[in-house]
């Protein structure tokens, strides 16, 4: 018999624990009641073995792009030369060409499989439903993560959300450049998803619509916002501009590339932030 609840009465980390410490082997789907979005993950004998987010693929190749293992270019160039689309298929291939090797692959689904659930866990509101004795697809990689570890990290996730919408409890509201960056700062380096949130600042650009342009969550677009503003390189602007003037798509200039891996001197930086204010 399928179990069938609500988050606010039973949270994922209970829903968690009762599937480690049960040894449960299963299918827990989520949805969430606001926006819509929803995810299925695959448990056996109280182990975590997969997990398929709503609107994105599971297929072995788009994993290893999403954890950034494979470009784009690569992921086709591989599934062309599959001759059936399983991720057995796939992932020998990736072998023998000498693309990614045994531990890239499982290590790459293990990362997927934990950001995957630990996104979930800032879900306050939502239904759930637990079936058991149901398994992911055949064709489909599983690697087998403990639960413990990932609960704790997950309730350690939760009380570093509550901390940044604390800090940060508005997104319909712009950034702008710090007037004057700490001047403390000797070198910054910068994630690449921290330079794409920083081309699109402009005073008609919402947090809020930065992030959905860059298909980013909303855990993750406080997360680096808060970054740049402890960094001393953003500050908040309030709602100044009215509501009937914000853009309903977001404001995009030339957008700069990302830098290379050694880190990025202050001088280099500040040139950078003021080509992006002339824009």
């Amino acid at each position: 018999m399928a179990l069938k609840g609500n988050l606010k009465d039973v949270s994922l980390n209970q829903l968690l624990n009762l599937i480690y410490l049960a040894h449960k082997t299963g299918a827990l789907t989520i949805q969430h009641e606001s926006n819509g979005a929803s995810a299925r993950l695959y448990f056996k004998e109280g182990k975590l073995i997969q997990a398929a987010n709503e609107g994105q693929s599971a297929r072995l190749t788009d994993i290893m792009v999403r954890v950034g293992k494979l470009t784009p270019d690569q992921a086709l160039a591989v599934r062309s030369r599959a001759k059936v689309d399983t991720d057995k298929e796939l992932g020998l291939l990736m072998m023998q060409n000498g693309i990614l090797n045994q531990n890239d692959i499982i290590q790459g689904v293990r990362n997927y499989l934990l950001e995957s659930v630990y996104n979930l866990f800032t879900w306050r509101n939502g239904v759930f439903r637990f079936e058991p004795n149901v398994l992911p697809p055949e064709e489909r990689v599983t690697v087998a993560v403990n639960l413990d570890h990932l609960i704790i990290e997950g309730s350690r996730r939760v009380q570093e959300w509550e901390h940044l919408r604390d800090e940060l409890p508005d997104l319909d509201v712009p950034l702008k450049f710090a007037d004057r960056p700490d001047v403390n700062i000797r070198n910054i380096n910068l994630s690449v998803e921290q330079w794409k949130v920083i081309s699109f600042i402009n005073a008609r650009n919402t947090i809020r619509q930065i992030a959905s342009f860059l298909k980013i969550d909303e855990f993750r677009i406080r997360q680096i916002v808060y970054g740049l503003q402890t960094a001393g390189l953003v500050d908040v602007l309030p709602a100044a501009v009215p509501v009937g003037a914000l853009a309903t798509s977001v404001v995009a200039p030339t957008p700069l590339p990302p830098p290379a891996p050694p880190p990025v001197g202050r001088s280099v930086l500040l040139r950078v932030i003021d080509r992006l204010r002339k824009i």
